[in-house]
């Protein structure tokens, strides 16, 4: 029977620092309030629910060799009623409205969610559900180990065409209490089902020219005629662009031919995810992601120690 170690969850990590950093003041201050000693009080408590519910995943699936946590949005009443909830919930906004309330950052207009769909906690939609648990790694297109931080802002950076947030910002850490959020019940070392997206295969050859025509009887309704997407009076999409101004950089992961075609592979037409074959979803994305789209500068530099995949954009 394959063995799990009781490994707290990435939110209870996050909680257990809170709650240092929070008896470390004590210590140094001897007029410590008495609504601190409470607001410690409730940490701890929630501390030992994590622990438990940390604890009976653990069991469950070790009493079920080859099980699968399953990928989905907690419980929003489990969101608490302090600060760091107040910064979950900024997170959340955040994540939907991306453009609308970063417009400093982000350089087109799209959202975090136009590809982390439902609340970027939709399995085979790369979830952020376990992602702290998994980082710091090693990525080799960066060829050093990326903090979860800096993987944000690579999205800012090529995903919404922008400029990254400072590390430090109330932003960053709304994005990263959100994402602890939605891990709590993501024991470190579980994969959950739904990672990443669905498989294609990469192997076959793309075709453009197919791709054309299954771009306009498939997609052009919801995208536009050249991916220009369809947007609100108020400047909000109704759907997103996959091409031109307003949408990712030719150095984001979506303009590359069989990352775009796993995507659109497992949700694309939407609604109606893996309807398409692998060919058909291969070639509609080496269409689109080659449509005009904003040039990503020092793309050159990417995978320093090389090892890049086939379809990276020079």
């Amino acid at each position: 029977m394959k063995k799990f170690l009781a490994i707290p969850s990435p939110f209870l990590l996050a909680t257990i620092v809170a709650v240092g950093a929070t008896g470390i003041t004590a210590c140094s201050d001897s007029e410590t309030k008495a609504v601190d000693r409470v607001e410690e009080a409730e940490a701890l408590a929630r501390v030992k629910s994590l622990e438990a519910r940390a604890a009976e995943i653990k069991n469950d699936m070790a009493a079920n060799p080859g099980a699968k946590l399953n990928i989905s949005m907690p419980d929003e009443s489990t969101i608490p009623d302090n600060e760091y909830g107040a910064a979950v919930r900024r997170g959340l906004e955040l994540a939907n409205h991306t453009y609308r309330e970063l417009p400093n950052n982000v350089g087109n207009k799209l959202n975090c969610t136009s590809c982390h769909l439902a609340n970027g906690s939709e399995a085979y939609a790369a979830p952020w559900n376990g992602l702290p648990g998994i980082f710091p790694i090693y990525r080799s297109r960066d060829a050093r180990v990326n903090s979860l931080q800096e993987r944000v802002n690579g999205c800012f950076q090529r995903s919404m065409n922008g400029t990254p947030l400072d590390l430090d910002s109330e932003e960053m850490n709304a994005f990263i209490s959100y994402m602890t959020w939605l891990s709590q019940d993501m024991p470190i070392g579980v994969s959950p089902e739904g990672r990443g997206f669905v498989k294609v295969d990469n192997t076959l050859t793309p075709d453009p020219v197919k791709g054309k025509e299954i771009f306009a009887n498939t997609c052009s309704t919801c995208h536009g005629d050249n991916g220009e997407g369809q947007y609100n009076d108020d400047g909000t999409y109704v759907y997103p662009a996959v091409a031109g101004e307003n949408s990712f950089n030719d150095g984001a992961g979506m303009a590359r031919t069989y990352k775009a075609a796993a995507f659109v592979k497992g949700k694309m037409p939407f609604g109606q995810g893996n309807t398409l074959t692998d060919q058909e979803a291969i070639d509609v994305a080496s269409y689109f992601t080659h449509l005009p789209r904003p040039v990503k500068a020092n793309k050159d530099k990417d995978w320093p120690k090389g090892g890049a995949p086939v379809d990276v954009r020079r």
